[in-house]
Order: structure tokens, then C-alpha cells, then sequence
């Protein structure tokens, strides 16, 4: 969708600074403030998550091929991102301004999600309700539960397969026919990210490659952990060499007492403000973002900041791109949605942005024509096979007792 012989000045000689999309992650599902999928299922009337997306189900409904080839393109998207989660420069957004000009879509991009719990308390009613949110595509994380729940309460959309040309020809392994939503039939991704380990080298010489580092008596005082459930407890599970994924109650109570034992080292858990105390060196090592180490140590001065994934694995999220049920433009957000998955497009994202792109192709774009070879050369932006095979998901909650009994276990270590 963009020109193929655009000028790098334009999109990234005098971009706007560089922000990360984590800086505005609080604690999700329950953990500081967040709300539980308990109570949403509470306010929903539903008393546990259903297997089956009634939506789907339908011959002819909602998403069905039938239902798709009566859609229209009506030269309108309405877009819920995150803050400062796309391409800026001069407070614009080139790659949005390129696809109206392709396509005659006018895109009214906005940045209401500052975490998943919350927004999707917001528009829960009108979903509940059978009308239509505002919003033609909204970005949610697989990591918590809103998104889950939007595909399995049958409040999302099941895409135009036939559509995703760009997807089925360049997207990651990494994100086709994920975990959490098989054969993309709810999602295409966003960006994705790595909860990994950071640390500052100007304090810590040797080379950090296991998560037992956190661990470390010689570093008490100095360790920042996540005070958030699904994180902390993914990461206590991943100490004990269990896979999240396949994770049962009896190993989410082992890796609780393992975090308990470690409690007297940890300075702090933190939500998004962790990076700013890595910079200020109150913490040495912590639990971190892959994107904000990348982005501090690459492009703010903080150089002594290092980014590594463990040996024993870490977390991959996805953030995902997913039309809520009775969307107004669904036509024009499939457009849009597979629009991303040209490389041209993503590599200018992706340049912008410094998570894992979901466009591997992007990256001769982004050295060759960008001239970025530091997010080029990022194993963190563009992993190599041995980080994919270290690439961990996250448990998928079933019911909301079983969410429950995951935040029961893992939120009084870090509120206790």
C-alpha cells in the first residue's frame, strides 16, 4: 500500500520521539487496580466461558462466507489503538495517509486502550447488548483475558480468510495459527513482544542468560519483578523448567512458593514503571519488555541497558488486531487489517515501533532502504530460529474459577 521508492527522511529523519506502547500497560486481569474476568462474567450474567462462538457457528451468519460476500466497502474505518503504537512524524501517521490514498478509506485512528481490562469494561455493554462499539478494529493482547472472551462469548467478528492474501504470504510463524485463536480465524497480530530479562551491564559483568539470575542472592535489593499475575506467574513457572502452556493449579502453587522464597531479594514489582527505575539504576535486573529495553538502550541514552532471553524460554505476546461484533465497516477493516502485512507498510511501522515485527520480509526494507541496521539487526525485532524456539505461551484460561485460582495464587506475592 506505500511507495515503494518513499524518501527515509520523510518517514524517519525527524519522527517524533520514540515512546513505548508497555510504558502504558497497567497491571491486567487482576493485579494493581485491574479488574477480574470474574466480575465482568458477573456484570455479564455468564457463569463460566463458553467453547463454542455461537457467531461462528451460524451457516450464513456473522462472518460466514455468504455474510462476507454481501459487505460493501464504505470508505470508513474507525481504528482503537494503543498510545504512540504506529508510525508518527510531524503528527501525522505516513503509513495511514498512504492506505487512504490507495484505497479511498478514511481512517479515524484513535488511542483509547491504555490496558485491556479497562477498555474492554467500556465497551463490554454495548457488545452485551448487540450494538455496535464504534469501533471497526480494537487491539487486545493475548495475554489477558478480554480477548479471549470477545471470541468466545461470539463478540468478535470472524475474518474473510480469502482476504488475507498479504497475511497467508508474509506473516510469521510466530503468529499464524497461534495458541490462543487457531487458524486466525478472530485475529491477525498487531506487533508482538518478549516479557524477557533486562539488565545493566555497568553494574552486572557477567552474562545473563537464565532466569535463575532473578533469583540471585548477590543481587538483593537490586531485582524488579512485575506486579502482574499473568507475567509474574508465567515467570515462576518458567523458573521450575514448566511450560506456562500446559501449566496445572499443582505447578502454579510450586512456582508461587518459589516467588515467596525470592520475595526478600525483590526491591519492588512493578507494572510499566520498572524501566524507569532500570534507568535510574535503583534496580540492577529485572523482569522487562522487550521493546522498551531495545528503545532506552538504542535511541534514549541508556546503553548500558540489555535486553536477553533466558535459556529456560520467555513470554511472547501478541497484541492483536480483532473487529468487534457488529462493527459498522468490516469490509473496509479487513482492507486495512491484511493492508498491514505488506512489507513496505510494516517495515515503516515496525521502524517506528522496535517490538517483534510480524513481517519478517520488513527487515531488508528496513537496512536497504530505511538504513536501520540497529533495528534490523535486532534479535529481539526479527528473532532468529533458536528465540522462536524459546518463545513461550501463556496459560489460556478455560473458565473464570480457573482465572481465579491463577490470580488467587500469584496476586498476594506481590500485594502481600
Amino acid at each position: 500500500m506505500t511507495d515503494r521508492n518513499f524518501d527515509p527522511a520523510l518517514w524517519r529523519g525527524l519522527t517524533e520521539p520514540r515512546y513505548s506502547r508497555r510504558q502504558f500497560m497497567r497491571a491486567a486481569g487482576i493485579g494493581a487496580g485491574g479488574l477480574s474476568l470474574a466480575a465482568i462474567l458477573a456484570a455479564c450474567g455468564t457463569k463460566g466461558i463458553s467453547a463454542v462462538n455461537p457467531t461462528a457457528s451460524q451457516s450464513g451468519g456473522v462472518g460466514s462466507t455468504d455474510w462476507w460476500s454481501k459487505q460493501t466497502q464504505h470508505n470508513t474505518l474507525n481504528f482503537a489503538n494503543w498510545p504512540y503504537y504506529i508510525d508518527t512524524s510531524h503528527g501525522k501517521h505516513p503509513t495511514l495517509d498512504a492506505f487512504e490514498k490507495a484505497t479511498g478509506i478514511h481512517v479515524n485512528y484513535t488511542e483509547p486502550i491504555n490496558d485491556n481490562v479497562s477498555f474492554f469494561a467500556k465497551i463490554r455493554p454495548q457488545l452485551q447488548a448487540g450494538n455496535d462499539t464504534g469501533y471497526d478494529i480494537v487491539v487486545l493482547t493475548n495475554s489477558d483475558p478480554p480477548l479471549g472472551q470477545m471470541i468466545t462469548f461470539g463478540w468478535a467478528i470472524p475474518l474473510d480468510q480469502s482476504k488475507m492474501v498479504n497475511f497467508y504470504q508474509y506473516a510469521s510463524d510466530l503468529v499464524k495459527n497461534p495458541s490462543w485463536d487457531p487458524g486466525n480465524k478472530y485475529t491477525m497480530a498487531w506487533q508482538s513482544g518478549y516479557t524477557c530479562i533486562g539488565y545493566n551491564t555497568k553494574y552486572i559483568k557477567e552474562d545473563i542468560t537464565s532466569i535463575q539470575s532473578l533469583f540471585d542472592p548477590k543481587y538483593k535489593g537490586k531485582i524488579g519483578m512485575f506486579g502482574i499475575a499473568s507475567e509474574l506467574g508465567s515467570f515462576g513457572l518458567l523458573a521450575n523448567g514448566v511450560d506456562p502452556a500446559t501449566s496445572t493449579p499443582d505447578d502454579w502453587k510450586a512456582a508461587a512458593a518459589k516467588l515467596q522464597s525470592q520475595k526478600p531479594l525483590v526491591r519492588q514489582y512493578y507494572d510499566q514503571d520498572y524501566i524507569k527505575a532500570l534507568k535510574n539504576e535503583d534496580i540492577w535486573i529485572s523482569m522487562a519488555w522487550s521493546g522498551d529495553i531495545f528503545q532506552a538502550s538504542a535511541y534514549q541514552g541508556y546503553d548500558t541497558l540489555k535486553a536477553v532471553i533466558p535459556d529456560e524460554g520467555a513470554m511472547f505476546w501478541t497484541d492483536n488486531m480483532v473487529m468487534p461484533l457488529n462493527a459498522q465497516n468490516p469490509l473496509d477493516a479487513m482492507t486495512y487489517m491484511d493492508s498491514v502485512y505488506d512489507p513496505h507498510t510494516q517495515a515503516l511501522i515496525e521502524d517506528y515501533n522496535a517490538y517483534v515485527c510480524p513481517v519478517p520480509a520488513a527487515r531488508e526494507i528496513i537496512l536497504k532502504q530505511l538504513k536501520d541496521p540497529t533495528i534490523a539487526n535486532s534479535p529481539t525485532v526479527f528473532p532468529d530460529a533458536a528465540m522462536v524456539a524459546r518463545s513461550k505461551s501463556y496459560y489460556q484460561w478455560k473458565t473464570s474459577q480457573e482465572l481465579d485460582e491463577w490470580n488467587n495464587t500469584f496476586v498476594p506475592i506481590f500485594q502481600g
